[in-house]
């Protein structure tokens, strides 16, 4: 099937058109990455529609429970959900278990939710490579809310945040002493603190911890249009996601009031070019036998102290410069 076929498919919301894309956008070789191109050109006028949800949280926290609750109540809401989970690849064998639609069962088997688990393959961050590219494929085939789930280590926070519209952090009510707990980058970058499992036993656990998340987030003033809240929920009882989808809609009211939207999704794609770039530059110096064979030769000097680390990249880069030349 041809790129513009494929875009049309993508278009009248044909999820099967809409995996293949992905999986075009996902893959090391050129010649699918040419095709991906295609497909993307012709789908991003398309794209842009949908309001877009970073999840991030430490491992237990339930984001996969969480987010199977949170995607049927909003299809119930009458939105269509598309669901990029990322799912962190072995740094050995460089596999991944890709589980996401065994953990949202009921959520997978709804036609107006798409669910696509994705590998890291050794993406800094968390955040698959492609997955701003995935984004913009969601969008086209009418998922009005693309929801981005991070594997929660490392600076993913830091990464999901450039490519999101609003930004979620899940908690435990009984993780300690919650303010030691919770990083001040984290606090900086959250739209939203939802503390789950705020059912049973550890429900009183949960509102202590909400009061103290919120009185942190109140000292930091954000010079944004919106002040992050705190809310509780419970993905066993299904409870407090009303509440949720109710911010949610707040906070896309405000940023099309405030035109944060246009400003953010500008610096999104000052983002996504800078970022393809320096990825498009490592393929073309991978793709250069002549230039591999010149950096390993730099490399070799610098570990045997006959360069420095500063003098082997500007002999990198001279080498590189040549090449172009």
């Amino acid at each position: 099937m041809k790129a513009k076929e494929v875009a049309q498919s993508i278009l009248k919301g044909n999820r099967r058109s809409l995996a293949k894309a992905i999986t075009l956008v996902e893959s090391k070789r050129k010649e699918d990455r040419l095709e991906a191109d295609l497909i993307l050109k012709e789908l991003l006028p398309h794209s842009g529609n949908s309001l877009r949800i970073g999840i991030s949280g430490i491992p237990g926290v339930g984001k996969s429970s969480f987010i199977e609750v949170l995607g049927l109540e909003l299809i119930k809401a009458g939105h269509k959900v598309a669901v990029l989970a990322v799912d962190p690849s072995s740094p050995i064998s460089g596999g991944s278990i890709l589980g996401d639609k065994t953990r949202m069962e009921e959520l997978s088997q709804k036609d107006e939710a798409f669910i696509r688990p994705s590998p890291t393959t050794g993406s800094m961050g968390g955040v698959a490579n492609k997955t701003r590219e995935s984004i913009y494929l969601c969008e086209a085939a009418g998922y009005d809310i693309v929801l981005v789930e991070t594997v929660g280590v490392g600076q993913s926070e830091y990464e999901v945040s450039s490519m999101v519209d609003l930004f979620t952090v899940l908690m435990v009510p009984n993780a300690g002493d919650e303010l030691q707990g919770i990083k001040k980058g984290i606090i900086e970058l959250a739209d939203l603190l939802i503390i789950n499992k705020a059912d049973g036993d550890t429900l009183v656990l949960a509102e202590n911890a909400k009061t103290q998340y919120q009185n942190a987030l109140n000292i930091i003033k954000k010079e944004r249009f919106w002040s992050p809240k705190v809310l509780t929920c419970s993905s066993i009882e299904k409870s407090g996601f009303e509440e949720i989808i109710k911010q949610f809609k707040s906070f896309r009211e405000k940023a099309n009031k405030e035109k944060h939207l246009t400003k953010h999704r500008l610096q999104q794609t000052k983002a996504w070019l800078k970022s393809l770039f320096q990825k498009d530059l490592i393929y073309l110096i991978e793709e250069n036998e002549s230039l591999l064979t010149q950096f390993q030769t730099i490399e070799a000097k610098v570990l045997n102290n006959e360069l420095t680390a500063r003098e082997g990249s500007m002999a990198m880069l001279n080498a590189l410069r040549e090449n172009i030349s």
